[in-house]
Order: structure tokens, then C-alpha cells, then sequence
């Protein structure tokens, strides 16, 4: 079984990380139906629909559907976050897309105790260039990342490295007081995993570690405001907002992306698993 150590970090054995690629896999298809779905005159309700119809046609339950964080039950199984919003919008059969849209999809799945959770966001049809390119850094420092989970003594190695990344493409802002988190048997566990700070600092990176890693990138201020639904969260200056997350697995061999269909062999190379490149 599991064991918990200081900071309350849950260490998972080879077996309990199958079972979460089973419910990490489950998002994937998620995405995979996403991307296919997303087109100028969709709602986000339907989205949702189809989402929560491709997770309970698994087996699973939505992770998010119910959740309570202190603002009531949360109503959707998906986040549907589109062009100002940064995260935890919810999903209505009158929020419609359009045109040059973007939209951040964010989606957990659970299966038989064990948690999958991660996010893209996708064009409208045609985007602007401007959009088009923060989606790019959002998930190209996503991979920053993951990559320095592979390679960093510290959780502050992950955090830095998206950092880097972001400053490094542009005049990009990064959203503070949100971030990527532990995950197994609760959606949310420790430790939390910022999208900034010291490579350093914070607990050590060992075998057993699953992290749910994932910035939020904005065009503009990094600064964010709350809705009166008390969930979904705005840019403060109304500029566009990117949010890209994968649930990986820190193995005795590499990295196992656990959301990603190849298990990140594609990206990582050789800091991948022999689980993901053998899958």
C-alpha cells in the first residue's frame, strides 16, 4: 500500500500507478473527443455532456462533478474556461462558442479509488496569432516541467523550469496563487506545485511521486479576480488566459505521463519510463 511522509506526500507502488494510467487514459479520451468537438457554435454544456458520457461510459465518476472546496458542490464535469477565463469556469448550455475563441478544458476522472486530472486549451476554428502563440508557451512550459521533474533533486526544479520557460518566449504573465498539486486516491493532495520560484526549494523528488503539473499563462497581468459563482476565476485586466496539465508518475526507471496516450515517450525521449515506452 501507499505511504504517507513528511509534508503529508502519498508515495504510490508500480501497481497503484497502473491504476492510475487506467483513469489517466480515461482523460485522455476525454481530450482526444475535445478536440473534435470544439468548433464555433458548441456550448460548453455540451461539451460537458459529452465529456461526462465518455467517463461514466468507463466506469468512472467525474472527478469534479460535486466538488466542494468551501463554494458549494461544483455543477459540471468539466472546466470550461474560454478567452478571459484562467480556470474552474462552469459549464452552461448558453455559454456558446464563436469564432476565434479559445477555450481551456480541464477534466478528472476516477477510477476505482484513483484520480486522473489534466487540461488543454484549444482554438475556435481560426484564431489570431497572439492566441495561438500563448497556447503554444502554456503547454510547451507544461513539458519544461515535466522534462525537469525527470532531471531536478527538488519540486522547486518543476516550478523554476516553468518559469524559465515562460520568461524565456515573451512578455508573458504567469498566474499566481494557483497551481498543479499531488494526486492518487484525492484529486488534491500535497504537495502543491507552483508555476514559479527557486529550483531549490521544497521537498525532494523520489520514485513513488505522482504530480498533477499545470500553468496558467496569460497575455496580459498575472493578476486574477473571482466571479460572483465563487468558482470561475478572470484575468484582472480581461486579457486572454492558457492552462495546459498532465498527471505524470516519478517511477524508479523515468517519468510516466499519465494523461498523455503515449505516455510521453514523444516528448520526454529518454527520460520516459520503460512502462510508457513499452506500453
Amino acid at each position: 500500500m501507499f505511504r504517507r511522509g513528511r509534508q503529508n506526500i502519498q508515495y504510490k507502488t508500480s501497481e497503484q500507478f497502473e491504476l492510475m494510467r487506467k483513469a489517466g487514459l480515461i482523460v485522455a479520451a476525454v481530450h482526444e473527443a475535445m478536440r473534435k468537438a470544439v468548433v464555433p457554435g458548441v456550448s460548453t454544456g455540451e461539451l460537458d455532456g459529452i465529456a461526462e458520457d465518455i467517463i461514466r461510459s468507463h466506469s468512472a465518476e467525474p472527478s469534479f462533478l460535486g466538488y466542494d472546496i468551501g463554494a458549494g458542490p461544483y455543477p459540471g464535469s468539466i472546466c470550461s474556461s474560454v478567452n478571459n477565463q484562467v480556470v474552474h469556469a462552469i459549464p452552461a448550455d448558453d455559454a456558446v462558442l464563436a469564432e476565434g475563441d479559445i477555450i481551456s478544458i480541464d477534466v478528472g476522472a476516477v477510477l476505482n479509488g484513483w484520480h486522473g486530472d489534466a487540461a488543454i486549451t484549444l482554438p475556435v476554428g481560426r484564431i489570431d496569432e497572439g492566441a495561438a502563440e500563448l497556447i503554444e508557451v502554456c503547454d510547451e512550459a507544461l513539458w519544461a516541467g515535466i522534462r525537469a521533474a525527470g532531471s531536478s533533486k527538488r519540486l522547486g526544479g518543476i516550478s523554476n523550469a516553468i518559469e524559465r520557460y515562460i520568461e524565456g518566449a515573451g512578455d508573458f504573465g504567469i498566474v499566481e496563487g494557483f497551481g498543479g498539486h499531488g494526486i492518487g486516491t484525492e484529486m488534491h493532495q500535497d504537495p502543491h506545485v507552483l508555476n514559479y520560484g527557486p529550483a531549490h526549494s521544497g521537498p525532494k523528488l523520489r520514485p513513488g511521486m505522482a504530480l498533477a503539473i499545470e500553468p496558467m499563462v496569460t497575455l496580459g497581468s498575472p493578476d486574477t479576480a473571482e466571479l460572483d459563482d465563487n468558482w470561475t476565476i478572470v484575468t484582472a485586466d480581461g486579457s486572454l488566459a492558457a492552462h495546459s496539465e498532465h498527471s505524470i508518475a516519478i517511477c524508479d526507471d523515468g517519468l510516466w505521463v499519465l494523461t498523455a496516450p503515449d505516455g510521453g515517450v514523444e516528448k520526454l525521449g529518454e527520460l520516459a519510463s520503460s512502462r510508457a515506452r513499452n506500453a
